[in-house]
């Protein structure tokens, strides 16, 4: 079984949602993890979006890269540049993927802009990953 590693800096929103659309898109074919590199509790408003769209990540646990160090993966997906600058270097060969994608934590307005923000990060992450699981026939 392939496994991908996902990395943003704080595991709290854009990896956490690439985490869980990814394994549905390849139909759990895949082991899909995430982490941080300055792991912080997953955001209320990630869980929201993606409740929208029946995925439940309340559960889920955000984890510090640290503790995927000895691990092997053929594929790490960085979704922010901060994470692709102190991407740690795993065992063994792996592609390394690299996509910036804007950090819904930041977005400033009212609670309906913000919640908009975190909608756009989301959808664009669906759309990127499922063409990213057909380019790499991970389907």
């Amino acid at each position: 079984m392939k496994r991908i590693l996902i990395l943003c800096n704080g595991n709290s929103a854009r990896s956490q949602m690439a985490q869980e659309f990814l394994k549905r898109i390849t139909f759990n074919r895949v082991e899909v993890l995430s982490a941080g590199i300055n792991a912080k509790p997953i955001h209320p408003m990630a869980v929201r979006v993606m409740q929208e769209l029946g995925i439940d990540v309340s559960e889920n646990e955000s984890k510090s890269v640290n503790k995927f160090y000895h691990e092997r993966f053929d594929y790490v997906i960085t979704v922010c540049d901060e994470a692709r600058e102190k991407c740690p270097d795993f065992q063994g060969s792996f592609t390394k993927i690299h996509k910036s994608i804007e950090d819904p934590t930041l977005a400033k307005g009212t609670e309906q802009e913000k919640m908009e923000a975190f909608r756009n990060v989301r959808d664009n992450i669906k759309e990127w990953l499922t063409d990213f699981a057909e380019r790499y026939k991970l389907g």
